[in-house]
């Protein structure tokens, strides 16, 4: 390694910590907690047109390689993690940009279609910036997004809003691992309809007794009260 450029080696586990939650978990539970248990807490999974085109989208970035381009050193499929937050994983491509303190890493995203709506990449991609400036030891104030729909780049600061909700659903993770229990279903329609395992979460179904529940209990609350 030369002068003046960043390790990014990550820390060696600790026999003692709790298995480290996987980056892509992240992603998942910002879109749906339960949708996060079931793939990694009770190892659900199912294909659709969207997960498909999402694999064949890292097909290139998973392989390991290092090159270097116009003074920026690029690392594709890079082992990466944080002991703070128990998580790890794999980044697609880290750009390491010199600088006159060092190197600064710049996470960057492969994602199929386009931007979206809810905040779930940019946690993903705020989580490897989170673990990079762990092991590092250098600050990562942004990282990008390439959606393959698009063929662009979008930029992403780490400000303190993305930061706070990329540590807690990280804590909301830990949680659920922890305690191992699927959350019960919350039937949304746009999220339910896109999500590969609608057929195996069967989110109107499981939803609707703790429906039926509560509204026996509300009637029930304002019986008594009217009584």
């Amino acid at each position: 390694m030369k002068t003046g450029e960043v390790s990014a080696m990550p820390p060696l586990p600790d026999e003692r910590d709790p298995d480290p939650i996987p980056l892509s978990a992240l992603q998942h539970a910002v879109y749906c907690l339960r949708q996060a248990a079931l793939i990694h807490l009770e190892r659900m999974w199912a294909e659709n047109r969207f997960t498909a085109e999402g694999h064949v989208m890292h097909i290139a970035s998973d392989r390991p390689g290092s090159r270097k381009a116009r003074g920026v050193r690029r690392e594709t499929s890079l082992s990466i993690a944080s002991k703070r937050l128990g998580i790890a994983g794999i980044a697609d491509l880290v750009e390491f940009h010199p600088g006159k303190e060092g190197e600064t890493p710049y996470p960057i995203e492969y994602k199929r279609g386009k931007p979206k709506l809810h905040r779930a990449d940019e946690v993903q991609l705020c989580a490897q910036g989170l673990c990079l400036e762990e092991m590092t030891g250098r600050p990562v104030p942004e990282g990008a997004l390439f959606y393959g729909e698009t063929k662009r780049r979008v930029v992403v600061p780490f400000d303190t809003a993305l930061r706070r909700l990329t540590e807690e659903t990280a804590g909301q993770l830990r949680e659920v691992f922890t305690s191992l229990r699927t959350p019960p279903a919350i039937y949304k329609a746009n999220r339910c309809r896109a999500c590969s395992l609608a057929e195996l979460c069967r989110p109107k179904a499981t939803a609707r007794p703790a429906r039926q529940w509560r509204d026996r209990m509300l009637e029930a609350l304002l019986a008594e009260n009217g009584s």
